[in-house]
């Protein structure tokens, strides 16, 4: 049986070593980082499941590990575990990527719960997603990288280059959170931000690909953040 791998990054030896302790009475394989920099080091050489990852650490912080997480476009579940409480606090954590934000003090039997729910999620993302040479399936969506098209349920959707690139940008990443400035840096390739654009964007590709449009459920928005896409299952 093969065991999850847990990277816990904090600067507190004794949280390490509180976290590790329950993660292993769940069976999972666990590696430690005391720092952002050997996080990011244990990030490149290793393969992990998940990470859970301290904010407040000298010499590179929790926000700025996980941004070069994401800047590198690796894709694995990132739980912000950190004593900074504030609602600003948690909606920076979760606009930079983060799949969830949990609060010190906290309780070692609900993390391990949390922990356990995104291992599930990302096993069902990477057991519904297909990639054959040139062709990417999701549920019930499927991009055919050679034909530039998407097709639901076998019906391809007419998108123009832009809308294609959007939608293919979302399938990729199911479940996480993009603000709309991430969005245009990766869609648009452009550091110059226009957010009007995105809105726009997002308005168009639900008219094509939701059932209904004013109540979306496959591109969703994420109030005060930005938007998701809710990995969806192939109807038989």
């Amino acid at each position: 049986m093969i065991k999850e791998k847990i990277l816990v990054v904090d600067d507190d030896g004794e949280i390490r070593e509180l976290i590790t302790k329950y993660l292993r009475k769940e069976n999972m394989t666990v590696a430690e980082a005391s720092d952002g920099y050997q996080a990011l080091e244990l990030i490149r050489d290793e393969k992990f499941d998940l990470v859970i990852l301290d904010v407040m650490m000298e010499g590179i912080d929790g926000f700025e590990v996980l941004k070069q997480i994401r800047t590198d476009r690796v894709y694995l579940p990132v739980m912000i575990l950190s004593a900074r409480e504030e609602d600003f606090d948690k909606v920076h954590g979760l606009g930079l990527g983060a799949d969830d934000y949990m609060t010190k003090p906290f309780s070692p039997n609900e993390l391990i719960a949390r922990v356990k729910t995104h291992i599930r999620r990302q096993k069902l993302f990477s057991g519904n997603a297909r990639t054959d040479d040139r062709i990417i399936q999701n549920g019930m969506f499927c991009i055919d990288i050679d034909s530039y098209s998407i097709s639901k349920n076998d019906v391809n959707l007419e998108l123009s280059v832009k809308e294609f690139n959007l939608l293919k940008f979302f399938i990729e990443n199911p479940g996480r959170v993009f603000t709309k400035k991430q969005i245009y840096e990766n869609v648009w390739n452009d550091n110059y931000f226009d957010e009007n654009t995105v809105t726009v964007y997002i308005r168009h590709l639900r008219e094509k690909m939701e059932d209904n449009p004013n109540k979306p459920v496959y591109l969703i928005t994420v109030w005060g953040i930005g938007y998701k896409f809710l990995q969806p299952e192939k109807k038989e």
